[in-house]
């Protein structure tokens, strides 16, 4: 096998990791966004239940103060 034709297997080989690689960084970009979108609506669901709580609390705090 001559030197070129070697040169041109391993410049083939590169190409073919670099496109594995970016292939498996997109497979991975795909799965985040659902773990993210889990994780945000977990945040928005207790962000929501801390706001009622505080809402409540204000509530009877004016309640307790108009009663005195």
């Amino acid at each position: 096998m001559s030197n070129s034709q070697h040169n041109e297997q391993d410049k083939l080989q590169k190409y073919l990791e670099e496109k594995a690689k970016q292939e498996q960084q997109q497979e991975k970009q795909k799965e985040e966004p659902a773990q993210l979108s889990a994780y945000e609506a977990c945040v928005l669901r207790e962000s929501a239940k801390i706001h009622e709580l505080i809402a409540e609390a204000q509530k009877k705090a004016k309640e307790h103060s108009t009663d005195e």
